[in-house]
């Protein structure tokens, strides 16, 4: 199973939600991309599901994990020009599913934002890297905003006690999907490198162990290559679809 073909983007997205299971999914995935947006105007949010509690390589006591990655995360927000980070309470690193819990507070954030455009980890895994973009978190967190983007955000008989809260239906009209199966809309990120790295070297819990620069510039050329960019170029990689 895979994606079919990306859509045109939008012309008009003035504010756009991502929304990952852990703090430094969206860097490691998106940095670039989202620096660009910001560039352009577009306002950004970001919706973290769980504090990554269960993240880290060294003998940081597990009960100080959660708040360390969590200021992490907002550090790498900043260094994008990303001002709004929101966290879930109530889900555990290593144990999300698409609960109709978790669709519930991401059409919660999504009514409350108000975004053109979602950003998110596929749904759809990769067999031939079972690692990262396959991680079952990531799987979860993407089949429950892409339940919570269609029917539940624009459906006013979902979750009723959100209409006691204000929250009024919202439509959301184009979903980016990172890590996917052969994503085909490639995004130039050259300009943008060094703060993707800084975005990512926030995030120390999780990268003092090896060398960011090297080991991303690598993997981001091979994107830009595969996408035929001309050399020299770094990319990242994703499938556009609109849902209206």
């Amino acid at each position: 199973m895979s994606f079919p073909a990306s859509a045109p983007l939008l012309s008009d997205a003035r504010r756009a939600l991502a929304v990952f299971a852990h703090p430094d999914d969206v860097d490691f995935g998106c940095a670039g991309t989202i620096a660009g947006w910001v560039d352009e105007g577009i306002e950004v949010a970001y919706l973290v599901a769980t504090r990554g509690d269960a993240g880290g390589f060294d003998e940081t006591e597990r009960a100080e994990m959660p708040r360390l990655r969590e200021a992490e995360q907002r550090a790498a927000a900043a260094a994008v020009g990303v001002r709004q980070v929101e966290f879930l309470d109530g889900y555990r690193d290593g144990a999300l599913a698409p609960t109709m819990d978790l669709r519930r507070d991401i059409t919660a954030a999504i009514r409350r934002f108000r975004p053109d455009r979602v950003l998110t980890s596929s749904p759809l895994r990769r067999w031939e890297q079972l690692s990262g973009p396959s991680h079952p978190d990531h799987l979860a967190v993407g089949e429950a905003v892409t339940c919570a983007i269609y029917p539940d955000a624009r459906n006013r008989f979902a979750h009723p006690d959100l209409l006691a809260e204000g929250l009024e239906p919202w439509v959301v009209r184009e979903v980016w999907y990172f890590g996917g199966p052969s994503p085909d809309h490639a995004v130039d990120i050259t300009d943008r490198f060094d703060r993707k790295v800084a975005a990512m070297r926030a995030h120390r819990s999780q990268t003092d162990h090896f060398e960011v620069e090297t080991w991303i510039r690598d993997r981001l050329t091979t994107v830009a290559d595969n996408a035929g960019l001309p050399p020299g170029r770094l990319a990242e990689a994703f499938t556009v679809l609109r849902t209206e």
